[in-house]
């Protein structure tokens, strides 16, 4: 007799160990990723600040506008089985969809090689801390599936499904903590980040 469930789907805007699985169920972690873009204008450093404060991307756990932002939604389903007089589950599949929203500059092209410069330097670190974040997240859907995948069998579904909706919070909570850990270094680190990354691309235009 066999029965699904689909697991918890969330949305949160903003090194994994090896673990034996039991051979007798099987997995997958389904990965899909997109980016979109906002455009923004201005000509100066303040003009962009200014406009990645008044169209970038607004997150209801902070409640204010960020110049970068991904959207993370996690799902799945789940498949149980009777093994004799006991539920074990057969089969897991872990989906992770991943969207980056990132700005584009309008005046890049016509910008002066100073701005130019800052803008791609600013540019680069969004994505690349954006990035980051969907790496996070698909770190954590790997780790649930091999979470769900260790469950041993118990004498009935129910008790089964509770172990699941468990460890699915579990997961959950440890990614919004990795997530909200990122964010805070990240956000101590910026102006030490932007000066090596300005003063590397300064060092590649002089010895061009």
């Amino acid at each position: 007799m066999k029965h699904s469930r689909r697991l918890r789907a969330a949305v949160i805007v903003a090194a994994l160990t090896g673990i034996s699985l039991p051979l007798s169920a099987s997995a997958d972690v389904v990965v899909e990723k997109s980016i979109t873009y906002f455009q923004i204008g201005g000509r100066t450093a303040t003009d962009l600040d200014a406009e990645l404060s008044r169209k970038g991307p607004f997150t209801q756990a902070s409640g204010i506008r960020h110049p970068g932002a991904t959207q993370i939604r996690f799902g799945g389903d789940l498949t149980y089985t009777k093994r004799g007089d006991r539920c074990a589950i057969e089969d897991v599949t872990v989906t992770v969809e991943t969207k980056l929203i990132l700005p584009r500059w309008k005046n890049r092209k016509r910008a002066t090689q100073d701005m130019a410069t800052l803008w791609d330097a600013l540019s680069s670190d969004i994505k690349r801390h954006e990035e980051r974040h969907a790496e996070i997240a698909r770190q954590h859907a790997k780790l649930l599936e091999q979470r769900l995948l260790k469950l041993r069998p118990t004498r009935d579904c129910e008790t089964l499904q509770d172990r699941v909706s468990e460890v699915t919070d579990e997961v959950t909570v440890a990614h919004d903590e990795a997530q909200m850990r990122f964010d805070r270094v990240e956000a101590k680190n910026f102006q030490d980040r932007m000066s090596r990354i300005l003063k590397h691309r300064q060092e590649i235009r002089e010895n061009q």
